[in-house]
């Protein structure tokens, strides 16, 4: 065998090898239209074109993808809001985010068609119904930015019938999701305040791993970056069926109709790729952030936000 062959076949052998990296990703829930872009990336090959074996692991309830993550279970996993990132940076968590899923958060809150209630302002002093986890996110900032309580508190078990039952219920809730469910449900509209455009400027869906794998594997980090960006371009402005072919054999209790309003409002709301940057974070926007939850009162001036992040994996013009 002449010398450059068998060089050749060397570099072979290791390009098989790397092309069969084993990764795994935890999502935040059930696999939704909210992680299509992954499911395509999967379904259409991109990250076998990456050298990825990729495995997502969908959440729910009872999924603690923080846990995932700090303890290394998994080797990528979704922070679903920027209270996530804060909250490893004060524990000092060696995790970093090294992208961002969606531009804007798809968070909302929702009532029933009201007179009394016309803004989240409105909404003051009145029940509302919020997750465990949202106690510990975005309740402290609606607290210190709109004056609510904790008496307001009320438990929400991601089941629309309790909001349904009552006219005078306000509950959290996902833009692609919980609206359609009660329309479909109740019969009418409901009104729908993003917290995005309420002034809430944090990301949302980041992708997060050990600071370890991003110094150590950072080619399986970019790898999985680039696939990533890749099919959430081609779920939102190609043909979605191959993700969405994934996400209903994860999550038999989805359905096409809500797949196709999940991904409508993605689009008409630019979350994924608003100013056509997907999966985009820069300084500035993190600094914003920071700024709005200290005058909030939710975090110090001083927390070294720029420790849970990297922008080393992102695509050029992504950071800047």
């Amino acid at each position: 065998m002449s010398r450059i062959l068998a060089l050749a076949l060397g570099l072979l052998v290791a390009f098989q090898a790397r092309a069969n990296d084993a990764v795994t990703f935890a999502t935040d829930w059930k696999a939704q239209a909210e992680h299509g872009g992954f499911y395509q990336a999967l379904a259409t090959g991109l990250y076998a074109k990456y050298g990825l074996d990729v495995k997502i692991h969908q959440g729910g309830p009872q999924t603690n993808t923080s846990q995932l993550i700090a303890t290394g279970a998994v080797d990528f996993a979704m922070a679903s809001n920027a209270f996530f990132i804060a909250n490893f940076v004060q524990a000092k968590a060696p995790v970093v985010a090294v992208m961002a899923t969606f531009q804007k958060d798809p968070q909302v809150l929702i009532t029933h068609p009201r007179d009394d209630v016309r803004s989240i302002a409105d909404m003051r002093g009145k029940p509302i119904m919020v997750s465990t986890d949202t106690k510990t996110a975005f309740w402290p900032w609606l607290q210190k930015k709109y004056g609510f309580a904790d008496t307001q508190i009320r438990p929400y078990t991601f089941n629309v019938a309790p909001f349904l039952v009552d006219k005078g219920a306000i509950q959290e809730g996902y833009l692609g999701s919980e609206p359609f469910q009660i329309a479909r449900a109740g019969g009418f509209q409901p009104q729908v305040f993003l917290l995005a455009d309420n002034g809430y400027p944090g990301y949302a869906a980041m992708v997060v791993t050990q600071t370890k794998t991003a110094e150590k594997r950072a080619d399986i980090v970019r790898a999985f970056v680039a696939a990533s960006i890749e099919g959430w371009r081609d779920y939102l402005h190609g043909d979605p069926a191959p993700g969405n072919k994934l996400i209903k054999a994860a999550n038999p209790d989805m359905t096409d109709d809500l797949l196709a309003y999940g991904i409508k409002q993605l689009r008409d709301h630019e979350i994924v790729d608003a100013g056509g940057r997907i999966g985009a974070m820069t300084d500035a926007r993190w600094a914003e952030w920071l700024a709005e939850m200290n005058e909030t009162g939710v975090y110090p001036a001083d927390l070294p936000i720029k420790t849970g992040y990297t922008l080393d994996f992102l695509p050029s013009g992504s950071q800047l």
